[in-house]
């Protein structure tokens, strides 16, 4: 297990919220960041602020020198087979827009699929839509169950000779669902087609190896492991970067320019053009030496473990009705929610008011809500930084929204 201690470890948490100690369950959606964190940053700018790859005195080959080993961090962090097959983006969401504008348009033509899952977060939909809407490709999906499972009966199906690309979630941002990657690899790769994996909620939670995986490409994000925001990644197999066309044109990608027409650099750098965000990179790695000082696989278990102990104390709160799997080795620690009579949105406000950080709304997830027949849900989702006290407070918090909500005549009749 997680140390309660490490709390201390995250300023922010300190704090009171409405004259209560601070709750945080929403790291689905961003993480908090430990002081070293803080202070790496801090760090940065006081003493090496520089752009990198350009500049030949002192602080430029400092910050370059970082951010290069940042790369190499970020790398092994993932098992990356090299350095170079680690594209620096803002984030999860670029990542996955740079393999459809690159790799997509290249490689996708009409009358071509591209296979999805109905869980998906809109960062792994609406970028295919754009293309498929070009190239005149189509978009299938693989749904899911009434467990919050893939129907993974269907994928034979599903999976053509035209299927060009999987792109799936590796877990999801509502259900919590962890999906079979690597079953699903094996099979893409046997119809023929590659597989992206969107791993925004699996990379800060559990170990990920993508060469295990077998996917082509990954994309996660800096700032839901402890991380800064604005820093992500893009893991592709180096042969596929070598063969896609630039992203983005400008200074730093380039080898030659001339008035009519311009050389590109290896990757990664074809793909970082302009002034790369330095600093939060650079303390992308802080964050990830503080993770493994840890370790993935205890935190893993440490969210297996509250996961376990929220499913059961939420099932006692009488109204309360939780999606995804109910076996914790089928799902992390996202549990998305909704309480009988009372609009996710209220229920938000009102736990606000006890200290309880959740989230309230579709996640950016609204086909899946649709298959739910929902519009929204309340999310809870836990970190290394959560404890069972505060799924104890998270229980009493919807005991009070049960007695703002719950019709007068029926709670005298309990």
């Amino acid at each position: 297990m997680i140390p309660e201690r490490v709390r201390e470890d995250f300023p922010i948490l300190q704090q009171r919220m409405h004259d209560k100690p601070l709750v945080y369950l929403d790291s689905a959606a961003t993480s908090q960041k430990p002081r070293i964190v803080l202070e790496a940053l801090t760090r940065y700018y006081e003493e090496y602020n520089a752009n990198v790859h350009r500049g030949i005195y002192f602080l430029a080959e400092k910050a370059t020198q970082a951010y290069e080993d940042a790369r190499v961090r970020v790398a092994r962090f993932i098992n990356a087979p090299r350095p170079e097959e680690i594209v620096f983006t803002r984030g999860t969401t670029e990542a996955i827009n740079l393999v459809a504008y690159t790799w997509g348009r290249a490689n996708i033509r009409a009358g071509d699929e591209i296979l999805l899952t109905e869980m998906e977060h809109h960062s792994n939909i609406v970028p295919w839509q754009l293309l498929a809407a070009e190239q005149g490709a189509r978009l299938r999906y693989l749904p899911f169950d009434g467990a919050g499972r893939l129907a993974l009966e269907e994928l034979d199906t599903l999976l053509t000779e035209r299927t060009k690309l999987v792109a799936l979630t590796h877990q999801s941002n509502v259900l919590g669902t962890i999906t079979p990657v690597e079953e699903i690899t094996r099979r893409a790769h046997a119809a023929g087609a590659l597989v992206l994996v969107d791993g925004a909620q699996s990379v800060p939670h559990m170990p990920v190896d993508v060469q295990a995986l077998g996917c082509d490409f990954l994309a996660f994000s800096a700032h839901k492991m402890c991380g800064p925001t604005g820093a992500g990644a893009l893991w592709a197999r180096y042969d596929l970067l070598d063969a896609m066309p630039p992203f983005h044109g400008g200074g730093e990608m380039i080898m030659l320019v001339q008035l009519d027409s311009s050389t590109y650099k290896d990757p990664p750098y074809k793909f970082e053009a302009g002034t790369p965000n330095i600093a939060d990179c650079i303390v992308w790695a802080t964050a990830i030496d503080y993770l493994e000082g840890f370790g993935l696989a205890a935190i893993r278990e440490h969210e297996r473990q509250l996961t376990r102990y929220a499913l059961a104390q939420l099932r006692e709160v009488r109204g309360v009705r939780v999606y995804g799997p109910e076996d914790v080795e089928q799902r992390g620690g996202a549990i998305a929610f909704d309480v009988q009579g009372a609009h996710p949105h209220d229920v938000a406000q009102v736990l606000d008011q006890e200290g309880i950080a959740v989230r309230a709304g579709h996640h950016c997830a609204q086909p899946l809500h649709r298959r739910l027949g929902l519009s929204a849900s309340t999310r809870a989702s836990l970190y290394l930084y959560n404890t069972p006290g505060d799924i104890d407070t998270l229980t009493r918090g919807l005991e009070v929204v049960r007695r703002l909500f719950t019709p007068r005549t029926a709670v005298r009749d309990r």
